[in-house]
């Protein structure tokens, strides 16, 4: 996990799985599955598989809380936006993945491409889940896990 974070924030989360683009932890006990991307790019169908992984975990557990932190991140790829947005999120709200939060790298052009892509994204697709899930973007995990 990052520097910022704050162990006892962590300390009844496991590593579930880990990969050469995300490592996964999750506390069962309070719902809350964490995504942690490794690197500067993940190509869209290693993304798509890493997030098939947590959705089997989802299915298998009691979850409602999604962390994603996207600090690693140096490029913006829209299709594995636009699959997040509308497909996963989509599946996992209807297992109970109600709460998302983000962390995003700290370059003000990432946050602006994913403010603009989610934009269009729901302007492009009415009747969407996306404004019935609870999400929001901190600076920390112990931040993203405490709201």
């Amino acid at each position: 996990m990052n520097d910022t974070l704050n162990k006892s924030a962590m300390e009844n989360f496991d590593l579930s799985f880990e990969g050469r683009y995300a490592k996964v932890f999750v506390d069962e006990s309070r719902g809350i599955i964490i995504c942690e991307l490794l690197v500067d790019y993940v190509p869209i169908e290693d993304f798509k598989d890493t997030f098939h992984k947590i959705s089997a975990l989802v299915k298998n557990g009691s979850f409602y809380k999604f962390i994603f932190d996207k600090r690693a991140l140096r490029a913006f790829h829209q299709p594995s936006m636009e699959w997040y947005f509308l497909d996963w999120k989509k599946e996992m709200y209807f297992q109970g993945i109600t709460v998302h939060r983000k962390i995003l790298p700290a370059e003000k052009w990432f946050e602006k491409m994913v403010m603009i892509a989610k934009k269009q994204i729901i302007e492009n697709n009415p009747g969407n889940i996306i404004e019935n899930l609870d999400i929001s973007y901190c600076d920390t995990i112990e931040e993203a896990i405490l709201t």
